[in-house]
């Protein structure tokens, strides 16, 4: 064999080597995941030591600490049907086509190609211009015949395959990748955080509704006694036993807690209608189920809240702020490897012909072979400016990042605030109703007997019936906080990591028509 060519094989595959070597480095900084400053445990547990919140493990399934299998089963059911969570699983399923868009670099880019082209070269014409055409004719007439039938139409065929093949010397990809990895992960916490947030709407307005039956039936009950209380003055005024004016005060008083009873019956409405719409369903779907009134479901005695260190692993927003965060580091990279040459391997091989039937012959085989380098050496500074714009995304998101894990710590304090504050007013309004009901017996006996006057009683009456629809909005109140602590703690979605893609085609004619594989 000869040396020359021994050599240049050897060259070259040092060079192959070489590239590979480099091709292990990946320019710009490595993501280090963040370390959130957070305080040992939670401001309001160590002013309120004796609150019922308390500083264990959460549970994934907070909404069963409610004992209610209604809300169970509307929250499963949503979970399976919300079309907002579906357009997340989707955005998913977008960002999992971009991460393998950017794995693709990593292999060699190949094309074929087919072409049947009839050409006219025009070389009679040239030949004219200068002359020579007439000095062949007069010279040499069959040379010029031969010239002649090169100078008329032809038909070329051609059949090729071509290659090129970046190497990723600087990290350029392996960045792509990691930014591509990083906005997948983004992708899934946002559908994480859709999914608590659905979670914590349906228990928000199945609590609202079972909190408008409370008070319509608090109301209700309310009427009832007004009502007897209307009868009672009646009988007495035919009697004469009093005026007229404690009559119409009674019925005042009746009218004024019936014209309070519709307000709670809308809420009632639109509480089943945003429950059937949070399942995927038209309002009104659910009405036969839920319109029967129940309980309000009974609060657990003690809600597990974690520590705060732990918080940024369980909220989905912080965990997408941290993705973004990696997204933005690994860009760094991907600007700094631009700064530096691109080297390609590129090659093409194929068949070219004027006859067709003669393409399958050896002698009609061409090919082409080397690399080919890319060197930047001016873009008006564009590069450098890519690269500060990289660092200054990636600042920015760090502070996003910080910014994120205060706001999730603020929350948490804000509805364990809410919470136990809301829960000291059931209590005192509790006893206060305890209280006035026994005031509103000992009137209303009173004034049957003729021992106290009527504005005593009615008085009496009016209270208790404010009373208990504080209590009763206290009592929603309460529960209500209860579900914003949890949403606030970010739970819920761990135990749904398992994304379920729908099928495109199922939603309408735009979903059709992908293009091929490539």
């Amino acid at each position: 064999m000869n040396v020359s060519l021994l050599f240049a094989r050897s060259r070259l595959s040092v060079l192959l080597v070489a590239a590979l070597a480099l091709s292990a480095c990946s320019v710009g900084p490595d993501y280090r995941a963040p370390e959130p400053s957070t305080p040992a445990s939670f401001n309001t547990l160590q002013s309120d030591a004796g609150s019922k919140p308390q500083a264990t493990v959460t549970n994934p399934r907070w909404w069963t600490s409610f004992n209610d299998p209604q809300l169970d089963s509307l929250i499963e059911r949503a979970i399976a049907g919300n079309l907002s969570l579906q357009q997340a699983v989707l955005r998913i399923a977008g960002s999992r086509q971009q991460l393998n868009q950017a794995r693709g670099a990593w292999f060699p880019v190949v094309n074929g190609e087919l072409s049947a082209q009839r050409q006219q070269p025009g070389l009679k014409g040239e030949l004219e211009s200068r002359g020579i055409y007439d000095q062949i004719d007069q010279t040499d007439p069959a040379l010029q015949s031969s010239l002649g039938s090169l100078t008329k139409p032809i038909s070329l065929y051609q059949g090729s395959f071509d290659a090129s093949w970046e190497l990723d010397l600087w990290g350029k990809v392996r960045r792509q990748v990691e930014a591509a990895n990083a906005q997948q992960q983004e992708s899934l916490e946002s559908r994480n955080d859709v999914l608590v947030s659905l979670e914590a709407e349906v228990a928000r307005t199945y609590l609202q509704l079972r909190g408008a039956q409370l008070i319509s039936q608090t109301l209700q009950t309310q009427i009832d006694v007004a009502q007897q209380t209307l009868a009672l003055t009646q009988s007495q005024q035919r009697n004469g036993l009093a005026p007229q004016m404690n009559v119409e005060n009674a019925r005042a008083q009746l009218n004024a807690l019936r014209a309070q009873l519709p307000q709670y019956q809308s809420q009632i409405h639109q509480a089943m209608n945003g429950l059937a719409v949070l399942l995927g369903k038209p309002p009104g779907m659910l009405d036969g189920e839920l319109m029967a009134s129940k309980p309000l479901p009974v609060l657990p005695k003690a809600v597990p809240v974690g520590l705060p260190s732990t918080l940024a692993r369980r909220r989905p927003d912080v965990r997408q702020a941290e993705a973004k965060l990696h997204e933005a580091t690994a860009n760094i990279g991907v600007s700094v490897a631009q700064l530096f040459p691109d080297i390609s391997l590129t090659g093409q091989f194929g068949v070219r012909n004027t006859d067709a039937s003669y393409l399958d012959n050896w002698s009609s085989h061409f090919y082409s072979f080397g690399p080919s380098i890319s060197i930047p050496v001016f873009q008006g500074g564009r590069l450098v400016s890519s690269v500060k714009l990289a660092r200054a995304e990636q600042a920015s998101a760090a502070l996003a990042y910080r910014q994120t894990v205060l706001t999730a710590l603020q929350d948490v304090e804000n509805a364990l605030v809410s919470y136990r504050t809301d829960q000291q007013q059931v209590d005192g309004l509790d006893q206060t109703v305890e209280a006035l009901q026994t005031t509103f017996n000992l009137a209303k006996n009173s004034y049957s007997q003729g021992l106290s006057s009527f504005l005593d009683a009615l008085d009496a009456q009016r209270q208790l019936a404010q009373a208990k629809q504080q209590a009763a909005s206290a009592r929603v109140q309460s529960s209500l906080d209860l579900v914003a602590l949890y949403k606030a703690l970010g739970g819920g979605w761990e135990l749904y990591q398992n994304v379920t893609l729908p099928d495109y085609s199922v939603f309408g004619p735009a979903a059709s028509g992908d293009a091929p594989a490539g």
